[in-house]
């Protein structure tokens, strides 16, 4: 009888050290939970309290909070969480680029073409880093301009696989695109041939899903593109006016997309445009002639 009240007291101990040491590791779980869950992202309207460390923390909490929403998502569901998102982070973005003016207005001062971050002040690759945390570097715009921007491939990465088959297309273009800036003060920043090949791409996206919900930005998008295609751009003119005739390099690059694409629409208009200043149509009369109207 002794024996087997020795053996449960020696098992109800086991019990009660067990318990105990499971003990703080609940309560610090709970404690990590309680405080996740207390956490509330500052609005997403800029103010001037609001710290670099706040705007990061708000779009960190969104990107985990919408990684556990898609998870559960159908591909459909996920593509409304892309259209909150990319909002909620453009306005967070806003407000970065407005609060951090000072260092923006200074960062070509001390950042030159080299490659890396090697020869950039330490509070600045601080920040650099704080910034990709959140899926954000400093981008160079061209003629000193510096700005704050998404990286190329983020929305890709977040998005890839989990929605529907034209939202995956069109973020897929939408980072090839942002791999390279675009243009600057009125100028092309790319090759003329890269500009016809972003073209024929968002062509083929209009093409291929005219009934998706994005086909409007993509319409807009492929608009804006071959504005400055066909009637070029102030620092990047087309037409010499004096010798009447299209630049050689234009001519070329037009010539080109006509070979390789000759059954797309950005070729026909393409044609149109050759067409109508060959038959010297004034310049400030192109846009009527080949109907470049929205």
């Amino acid at each position: 009888m002794a024996v087997c009240l020795l053996s449960a007291i020696a098992v109800s101990c086991k019990k009660e050290t067990a318990v105990s040491e499971e003990q703080p590791i609940r309560n610090s779980v709970a404690k990590n939970e309680t405080k996740e869950n207390q956490y509330k992202p500052i609005d997403t309207a800029c103010s001037p309290n609001n710290k670099m460390e706040d705007y990061i923390m708000a779009l960190q909490w969104y990107s985990n909070k919408i990684n556990k929403e898609m998870a559960g998502n159908s591909p459909e569901q996920n593509t409304k969480v892309y259209d909150d998102y990319i909002k909620i982070r453009e306005k967070y973005t806003d407000c970065l680029n407005i609060s951090q003016t000072e260092i923006l207005d200074k960062y070509i001062d001390y950042h030159t073409n080299e490659p890396g971050t090697g020869h950039l002040p330490d509070n600045i690759k601080k920040m650099a880093a704080e910034l990709n945390k959140a899926g954000l570097e400093f981008r160079e715009m061209g003629e000193g301009l510096t700005e704050i921007h998404s990286l190329p491939g983020y929305y890709e990465s977040v998005f890839k696989n989990k929605v529907t088959p034209d939202y995956q297309a069109y973020i897929s273009l939408m980072a090839k695109d942002d791999q390279e800036n675009y243009a600057v003060n009125g100028g092309l920043l790319i090759t003329w041939e890269e500009l016809g090949e972003r073209l024929i791409a968002w062509e083929k996206f209009i093409s291929q899903y005219p009934k998706s919900p994005l086909i409007k930005a993509a319409k807009n998008k492929y608009h804006d593109y071959l504005l400055d295609y066909l009637l070029g751009m102030d620092s990047d003119r087309i037409y010499d006016s004096e010798a009447g005739v299209i630049y050689e390099d234009k001519k070329e690059a037009y010539n080109t997309l006509i070979r390789k694409y000759p059954n797309s629409s950005t070729a026909k208009k393409t044609k149109e445009l050759i067409a109508a200043y060959d038959a010297n149509v004034p310049a400030e009369q192109i846009d009527d002639k080949i109907n470049l109207r929205r």
